[in-house]
């Protein structure tokens, strides 16, 4: 799949695991945001929740970390605020996305040094159910008031959002669902018929 997205133009790859990115690196030659989704027991944080997994990312040298930049507890129950400075400290020549749900959580990754804020989140944590997606609101927000690069992630289903997220100055879009999950994509044509 991420041959084919290269071929069709992409200019980036988001992937999770370092299997993934290890066999995406063999075949594509385009940047690569990269995450470890993780599941801990007593925590709603998955991507990129530790230390853990940066580790894996880092040695791997994805060109960009993403992590849950959201204000829920982390499996090591702190909050982005009280473990990001460690990381950034410890891996200060890598570059980090901020996977946000909100203009306040965007603001507070901002304010703790991530090199870019996503929308990633939005509509996917608890108290932002609902939002309707692709977050436009959000993403125009984030636009408007930070100076880092805004990456528009999370519903981006139709070239018609796509275009719109960068008509609102999105610096780059991640599409996935739309373009990696087969069983989604068909349901989507099969229930226009129904």
């Amino acid at each position: 799949m991420a041959y084919s997205a290269m071929k069709g133009g992409a200019k980036g790859i988001r992937a999770n695991s370092v299997e993934d990115i290890k066999e995406i690196k063999k075949n594509v030659e385009l940047p690569i945001i990269g995450i470890i989704k993780s599941v801990y027991k007593g925590s709603d944080v998955f991507i990129t929740p530790t230390l853990k997994e940066i580790d894996l990312l880092y040695r791997e040298g994805v060109n960009i970390i993403a992590l849950d930049a959201t204000n829920r507890i982390r499996p090591d129950g702190k909050l982005i605020s009280e473990v990001f400075p460690t990381i950034r400290e410890k891996y200060s020549d890598q570059l980090f996305m901020a996977d946000c749900s909100t203009y306040e959580e965007a603001k507070e990754a901002y304010a703790l040094g991530f090199d870019c804020l996503g929308t990633t989140l939005s509509g996917y944590t608890d108290y932002t159910r609902g939002t309707s997606l692709p977050d436009m609101e959000l993403i125009e927000r984030l636009v408007k008031d930070f100076p880092i690069p805004i990456i528009a992630e999370g519903g981006i289903w139709t070239p018609e959002q796509l275009k719109r997220v960068f008509e609102l100055g999105a610096y780059s879009a991640v599409v996935g669902t739309a373009i990696t999950r087969p069983m989604d994509i068909t349901k989507r044509f099969v229930d226009a018929i129904k």
